[in-house]
């Protein structure tokens, strides 16, 4: 079963994180690294340096809500090799992300000639 059948915006922090942040430092990497208000109609993504643990934080109107994962034997194909900061991630990205594949397809290629 999913958790988020309906995904808003996702924003993806790239950089790893200490997972012994909660809600509340989290928030403020939102604010201060990210640059986004954490009050948006989005989940914002982390992940810690193992890969093996996500935490997810949003606004549900009321307060801020978590949801954490832990993988047991694998770990998240995490996009740590973009150049952004952040990473917004459709509903499919997402849904890859916490399925286990990349959210980052090819790198595009540019030539000048097609001569070897």
């Amino acid at each position: 079963m999913k958790m988020f059948n309906e995904v808003p915006d996702v924003y993806l922090h790239r950089d790893f994180v200490d997972f012994r942040k909660s809600i509340n430092g989290l928030v403020c990497i939102v604010e201060m690294q990210m640059n986004m208000s954490p009050f948006e109609d989005a989940l914002f993504v982390f992940c810690n340096k193992k890969k093996d643990k996500i935490k997810i934080v949003y606004w549900d109107k009321t307060g801020f809500a978590m949801w954490y994962k832990r993988l047991d034997k694998s770990r998240f194909k995490w996009p740590n090799q973009v150049k952004n900061e952040t990473l917004t991630l459709s509903s499919q990205q997402f849904n890859w992300l916490l399925d286990g594949f990349s959210v980052v397809g090819h790198e595009p290629l540019f030539y000048d000639s097609v001569a070897l």
